[in-house]
């Protein structure tokens, strides 16, 4: 998988993506038990290539690092990698990348009867309320975060 930067402004870093080449691994298909211990496989013969499974939709797709704290309730650490898809249906509930008065924000969406609402994940922060009276576009979905450990 090839970055290449198309936006950079303050602390977020916006890439494009090209999945042109394979990336395939050795995967575990019985999958690894988190509560009782299963016997280890020896050896597989399956593989994933992580590019088909993360990237669904290629010319419509970003990656960025996720920059701050406010939705570490939703899972997404400071410094995650997050995969963004352009392309996909913004709707309550999903986490959005979106602007806000040129500033990019990544909150989860709330739409209802009130309006749209900006939410974080974490109860430091406010949620903000979109207003007629702000530039605001919806970007793109995330569909992916993915931390180091």
């Amino acid at each position: 998988m090839k970055f290449t930067p198309i936006h950079t402004k303050g602390t977020l870093k916006i890439y494009s993506v090209s999945a042109d080449t394979k990336l395939e691994l050795p995967l575990i298909e019985t999958g690894i038990s988190a509560g009782f211990p299963s016997p280890a496989a020896d050896f597989t013969d399956a593989r994933i290539d992580l590019n088909k499974y993360l990237i669904k939709h290629p010319s419509t797709t970003h990656i960025a690092f996720a920059d701050g704290v406010s939705m570490s309730g939703a899972g997404i650490a400071d410094k995650d990698l997050l995969i963004i898809d352009k392309s996909l249906e913004p709707s309550d509930g999903k986490i959005a990348v979106c602007v806000i008065d040129g500033e990019f924000v990544l909150k989860r969406l709330c739409v209802n009867k009130e309006g749209i609402w900006l939410m974080p994940a974490n109860m430091q922060y406010k949620p903000t309320k979109i207003t007629e009276y702000n530039d605001f576009e919806i970007w793109g979905i995330v569909t992916f975060s993915i931390q180091k450990h």
